[in-house]
């Protein structure tokens, strides 16, 4: 994750968001870069227009679905008992792989 911090770091300040300058910031903070995990984001964000993520990211986050109008929001996250079961027993399921 402080890959990615670093990137928005870089691009608010309008610097390149490359190898070079992402190094620089992970090592400021302390931290031994991880090449890898450098390139990859490198090279995932070369196809990335940043500010226009960002604009859609905050429009997401800042409209929260609203509840149905005259239910109360409490019964609207209310689950049927038999998804429960089934989540239930899937979680069952799960944990007798690891003993």
């Amino acid at each position: 994750m402080e890959y990615v911090y670093a990137a928005l770091l870089l691009h608010k300040l309008g610097k390149p968001v490359n190898e070079e300058n992402l190094t620089s910031v992970v090592k400021a903070t302390g931290v031994t870069p991880d090449e890898v995990k450098i390139k990859a984001l490198t090279s995932a964000l070369s196809e990335v227009n940043i500010d226009e993520a960002l604009k859609n990211a905050s429009t997401i986050a800042a409209a929260p679905a609203a509840p149905a109008q005259g239910a109360p929001a409490a019964k609207a996250e209310e689950k049927p008992k038999e998804e429960e079961k089934k989540e239930e027993e899937a979680l069952q399921g799960l944990a007798s792989l690891f003993g």
